[in-house]
């Protein structure tokens, strides 16, 4: 795969075109920081309120859900997907989702990147 769009030419509406899709997320892992990939699913995108008049492109930010393990540590990792290719991308693991019902048990960690 080759090296995929700039980072600074990407929008949200990008994302929003691949909303479900699936990416493969590599890093270092949270627990031993060893190298770890996961596939994780763009399940949201969200653009922030409307940014500087000079800037250019509103604030978004974008969530992906992966497995509960192994969790990837906060940081620079490596995101590869067909129509973006690969992008390195600042993620924070923001923790588990949140269970359906009360009784639940969470289904997935919960990944974000911010694009200012």
């Amino acid at each position: 795969m080759t090296s995929g769009r700039s980072l600074q030419t990407l929008t949200a509406a990008d994302f929003r075109d691949v909303l479900g899709g699936r990416f493969l997320l590599a890093g270092r892992s949270s627990r031993d920081g060893s190298d770890v990939s996961v596939e994780v699913e763009l399940v949201e995108v969200t653009e922030q309120a409307e940014g500087r008049s000079d800037a250019f492109r509103i604030p978004f930010s974008v969530l992906f859900h992966g497995p509960l393990q192994p969790v990837l540590a906060q940081g620079i990792c490596r995101l590869e997907h067909e129509r973006f290719g690969v992008l390195d991308l600042f993620i924070v693991p923001i923790g588990p989702d949140e269970p359906a019902a009360p009784e639940g048990k969470p289904t997935a960690m919960r990944y974000e990147a911010v694009f200012g």
